[in-house]
C-alpha cells in the first residue's frame, strides 16, 4: 500500500514555461494538492545542456523533479510516480484494465500527440526543422478519431478524469499555436472544457506574454 500522505518539503519542478511537456506535470501537482515550487530553465542560454542540468536529465529536457533525494525526468513517468505515490488511485486507477487503458493514452501522449500538435506547433511557433505537413496530418487524423472516442463518455477513460486526460490535454489545446483547428472536434472540444473546469486547474500560459 502506497502512502498519500503530501511530501516533507516541496517538489521542486524544472521546466520551462512554453513546454506542453511540463504543463502536465504541473495539472497534477495542482491536481494533488502537493506543494511544488518551480524552476524555469532557459533554454536559450543553454542552461539544458549545462553540467548541473545535465546531472539531473542525461537527456538535457524538462520536465524533472525532485522529490527529496529522489530526482525524476520524462513527463508520463512523473505523472505515473506521482499518482502512485501521492493519490489513493483515482487519477491512475489501480484495476488492471483501467490501467491498461490509461497506459494506451500515455503511449499516444508520446507518439501520435508529439508528433502531431507539438510537431506542428514547434514549426509555427519556433521554426523547428520538422514536417509540418506530416505534423498537421497526424494532429488532424488523432483529433477525428479522438472526437468519435469522447462523444461516448466525459474523459479519456471513464467517467472521471485520469492523467490519461493530463497527459494528452496540454498538447491539443495547443493545437491552433500551430495552425491546426479544432473547430471540427465538437466533442473533443468539450471535453478540453471540462479538463479546464477541474479544481485547481492551472491555464496555459498567455501566447502573447510568452513570445
Amino acid at each position: 500500500m502506497h502512502s498519500t500522505a503530501k511530501p516533507v518539503q516541496p517538489i521542486r519542478l524544472h521546466r520551462h514555461y512554453m513546454s506542453g511537456h511540463c504543463h502536465r506535470v504541473e495539472l497534477l501537482l495542482a491536481a494533488l494538492d502537493i506543494p511544488y515550487e518551480v524552476v524555469d530553465i532557459d533554454f536559450p542560454g543553454g542552461e539544458h545542456k549545462s553540467p548541473r542540468f545535465m546531472k539531473l536529465n542525461p537527456l538535457g529536457q524538462v520536465p524533472v523533479i525532485e522529490d527529496g533525494d529522489l530526482v525524476l525526468y520524462d513527463s508520463n513517468a512523473i505523472l505515473v510516480y506521482l499518482a502512485t505515490r501521492y493519490d489513493d488511485g483515482r487519477w491512475l486507477p489501480r484495476d488492471p484494465v483501467t490501467a491498461a487503458r490509461v497506459q494506451q493514452w500515455l503511449s499516444m501522449a508520446a507518439g501520435q500527440v508529439a508528433n502531431g500538435p507539438n510537431s506542428a506547433r514547434l514549426v509555427k511557433l519556433f521554426g523547428a526543422p520538422l514536417d509540418y505537413a506530416r505534423a498537421k496530418t497526424i494532429a488532424e487524423n488523432l483529433f477525428a478519431v479522438l472526437d468519435v472516442e469522447l462523444s461516448t463518455r466525459a474523459y479519456a477513460v471513464g467517467e472521471r478524469p485520469t492523467i490519461a486526460d493530463l497527459a494528452v490535454y496540454s498538447y491539443i489545446a495547443m493545437a491552433p499555436d500551430g495552425e491546426v483547428s479544432l473547430e471540427p472536434y465538437p466533442h473533443l472540444r468539450a471535453w478540453l472544457r471540462r479538463i479546464e473546469q477541474l479544481p485547481r486547474f492551472v491555464p496555459l500560459p498567455k501566447l502573447k506574454a510568452a513570445l
